[in-house]
């Protein structure tokens, strides 16, 4: 299945590493790629990718499989290394992992030379169904997440479900949190999808990726209705901060988007079934556990998020199921 996002294609299938190397020689006339990822990635599936890939030379870049590798001094040892191994401003980089992977190769593809074009090759569900589209990049700063970054599309997104079978069980929960999201901003059906069941398939895979697809289209630079995509996120990144990024994104943004239920509840915003419905879902999938955490030791972190504006933060509330607004000016 292809999703066209205006400027570049998302190809989604159970063969479409099988396809790849043709579909890369359609557009990409040279020899030289270069491949950013993971040590994980890395020992996973280096021969997976020479095989896919045999028409070219690949070069690999590996880093540390852990959000302290969106640094600037991981940014700089990467550019280092592509420039020591000859890379030319119009060959192809290939971001070949999770968001970590996807965030910092996107963002030295948008800087160096001032833009060599990239593919996304995400391996989590987590990548898949979000941060591998929309063209966000960006590297954090002690003060907080993805505080320095870029938009940047990438050439194609290829999207593979082949990837999943080697995923560790806590990064798969990750990827559930986000399409959780995803249905409750934007599909009831995957929403109630995920009331009953802990596996998807390759539908409801895309039925994450469409929800993000169509938002994106509609605002490409986060003016307005792509910050629906942040349900959740306000409070889930400060969470990430205030713990330094040991707690996995996904049980973040969960917690994350309890707390934005109930601060809508408590603004007459929120249905107020939403927030009971919504717990036990993340309760049953090991996203969130008993005792909830107080929001209240996260909100300092708050002033640094990018949605604080300087009349106000915009927080995402939902009215229900499918409706999300954006409220100006919040304080929390």
């Amino acid at each position: 299945m292809k999703i066209n996002l205006n400027q570049y294609d998302i190809q989604i299938g159970e063969d479409t590493m099988d396809k790849i190397d043709e579909s890369i020689r359609s557009f990409y006339p040279y020899k030289e790629i270069f491949i950013i990822t993971d040590d994980n990635v890395f020992k996973l599936y280096k021969d997976f990718m020479i095989k896919k890939l045999s028409s070219f030379t690949l070069h690999f870049i590996s880093i540390e499989p852990f959000e302290s590798s969106k640094s600037l001094k991981t940014y700089e040892r990467v550019i280092n290394q592509l420039l020591d191994k000859k890379i030319r401003k119009n060959n192809l980089i290939i971001a070949l992992g999770g968001g970590v992977v996807g965030d910092l190769a996107g963002f030295v593809a948008a800087t160096l030379f001032r833009g060599v074009d990239f593919i996304q090759i995400p391996t989590t569900l987590l990548a898949m169904v979000d941060s591998s589209i929309g063209g966000k990049t960006g590297i954090d700063l002690n003060q907080g997440k993805n505080l320095i970054g870029a938009f940047k599309n990438p050439v194609k997104v290829f999207i593979d479900p082949i990837f999943l079978s080697t995923l560790p069980k806590v990064e798969y929960k990750n990827g559930l949190a986000e399409t959780l999201k995803a249905g409750l901003i934007g599909n009831p059906k995957l929403y109630e999808y995920l009331k009953v069941n802990d596996k998807l398939t390759i539908n409801e895979i895309i039925m994450a990726i469409e929800v993000k697809a169509d938002i994106v289209k509609k605002d490409p630079f986060e003016k307005n209705e792509r910050m629906f995509l942040n349900f959740g996120h306000t409070f889930g990144h400060a969470i990430e901060r205030h713990y330094d990024y040991a707690i996995k994104h996904g049980v973040a943004i969960s917690y994350g988007m309890l707390f934005s239920l109930e601060l809508g509840i408590k603004s007459k915003v929120t249905n107020p079934l939403l927030f009971d419905e919504v717990k036990k879902i993340l309760l049953r999938l090991e996203l969130i556990k008993e005792p909830i955490l107080d929001k209240e030791q996260f909100i300092g972190y708050i002033q640094y998020d990018k949605k604080n504006y300087s009349d106000g933060l915009r927080f995402v509330y939902l009215k229900d199921v499918g409706k999300p607004i954006i409220q100006k000016g919040v304080q929390l």
